[in-house]
């Protein structure tokens, strides 16, 4: 927990004094992903279900919080990033909703039937702003209002130093939220559901009702990571919620490992960073290949490891096999008898 509320400060530190603003702006990107990534783990890993609608909820996170900011400033001054806190639950808030309407009557489908589903309402919501002028239509709504510097007792901390605190507060925030939910009696269900619908049902698990409340913290998730998006950006079009944005973010729970947090956290890091690193091939050989060199990476990875980098483990896996080792290592070579 200790560990969680330092590191967003931690990283927003250096990337502030170490980085530039072009750098700066992927380790944004990467909190959002890892956002997104995580929750919907929580229903295509933890829950069994295919949910392709992650970006019509962030759509809608991001422009509840964009409009309500442009109306809507009860704080100011130093309490100024209060503001996006209301913005961000408000936002988060909104897409709960809509997940918990869709999911009502879609959860009871399953497989392709749900992706279909998922599908056709990130799709309705796009096209839904992209014909509200109000919203900016097609050409998108300007000046999203920002995070602005403040003074915290004579030390004076950047828009960008208090943009990636909260966005990193916000993506612990997360990771830690559906940590214990997955591991309660809640995770249990949809564990359940995913292993067995019948056999839960059997158990006395409401599995409509269990798939239905997965899908809605999913979205409330999918609606803040909008909101960051929002105002990370200051600029919102529906081009940027379309399918390949949905599809994105399942590739990084894929690529960590169903069922895995740790794994989407991991996943969402090498998936925003990759396109990016490999920019350098494109001004090598002068030719765009880089999504090639992506997709070749993915596919391979799938054929040699199609469980996902961690599979189902977590990190906490790892921490207690390093410290078993290292005991045994302990016993049988510091502590063995003379």
């Amino acid at each position: 927990m200790r560990i969680a509320l330092i590191l967003p400060f931690l990283i927003a530190t250096f990337a502030t004094f170490g980085m530039n603003d072009y750098t700066q702006l992927i380790v944004l990107y990467i909190a959002i992903n890892i956002i997104l990534a995580t929750s919907l783990n929580l229903v295509n890993g933890f829950c069994g279900q295919f949910s392709l609608g992650h970006a019509g909820f962030m759509a809608l996170g991001g422009y509840t919080s964009a409009a309500l900011s442009m109306h809507f400033h009860p704080f100011d001054g130093a309490f100024q990033f209060l503001n996006f806190l209301i913005y961000a639950l408000a936002g988060g808030a909104v897409a709960g909703a809509a997940g918990w309407l869709v999911g009502l009557p879609s959860l009871r489908l399953k497989g392709d039937y749900l992706a279909i589903v998922t599908l056709g309402f990130g799709e309705i919501i796009r096209v839904l702003f992209l014909n509200t002028e109000s919203l900016g239509g097609a050409r998108g709504l300007f000046g999203i209002v920002g995070l602005h510097g403040i003074d915290l007792f004579g030390l004076q901390l950047s828009p960008f130093f208090m943009s990636c605190t909260i966005a990193y507060l916000w993506a612990s925030f997360t990771f830690l939220f559906l940590w214990r939910w997955t591991h309660s009696s809640f995770g249990r269900a949809f564990l359940s559901v995913r292993e067995d619908e019948l056999a839960a049902e059997c158990m006395g698990v409401n599995t409509t009702r269990t798939k239905v409340l997965a899908f809605v913290i999913s979205s409330f998730f999918a609606g803040l990571a909008g909101s960051l998006y929002a105002h990370t950006t200051n600029y919102l079009s529906p081009a940027s919620f379309q399918f390949t944005r949905s599809v994105d973010v399942v590739i990084m729970v894929v690529l960590g490992g169903m069922g895995s947090l740790t794994g989407s956290v991991i996943a969402a890091i090498i998936v925003t960073i990759l396109p990016e690193a490999l920019r350098p091939v494109q001004d090598l050989i002068g030719i765009d290949i880089r999504m090639v060199i992506y997709s070749l990476l993915l596919i391979l990875l799938m054929i040699l490891r199609p469980q996902g980098l961690l599979g189902g483990k977590e990190w906490s896996y790892f921490l207690d096999s390093s410290l078993k080792r290292t005991t045994d290592i302990w016993r049988r070579y510091v502590r063995r008898p003379s």
